[in-house]
């Protein structure tokens, strides 16, 4: 059970890298206005907010990288925290965005559902 959820965190962070390149990389493009519904106008005035926000997730994914590698070569309660913290950080930050508005719930979802169940498969597997 810790195996698949370090592999779901694993997911996790991979997700969160692409979000980290849409939001501090290609903020103002096609592709991430199309992604976050902003127009060229608006991409452009939020710019310096997206490319903050976009280092949050590369950092959430960082620790749930670094926790996973520490479980690896066997410093297990290191590695679970790191990626309790990262994974689960994750998770509450998608809560968030779908209680500040319900029209990003499928956003949330993307973002949220592979951290959530890493935290819970890894919390079981670490309890049996």
């Amino acid at each position: 059970m810790v195996t698949a959820a370090l592999v779901l965190a694993a997911l996790a962070a991979a997700v969160h890298v692409f979000i980290f390149y849409l939001e501090s990389v290609a903020w103002t493009g096609p592709r991430a206005r199309a992604v976050f519904g902003t127009s060229e106008s608006e991409a452009h005035a939020t710019r310096g907010l997206a490319f903050n926000q976009g280092f949050y997730n590369l950092f959430l994914a960082i620790a749930v990288v670094a926790g996973i590698v520490l479980v690896a070569v066997g410093h297990t309660v290191a590695g679970a925290t790191s990626v309790f913290v990262g994974a689960g950080s994750m998770a509450a930050a998608a809560l968030v965005l779908v209680l500040s508005d319900r029209a990003h719930a499928g956003s949330a979802l993307k973002q949220g559902a592979l951290p959530a169940a890493a935290v819970v498969l890894l919390a079981a597997g670490l309890a049996l």
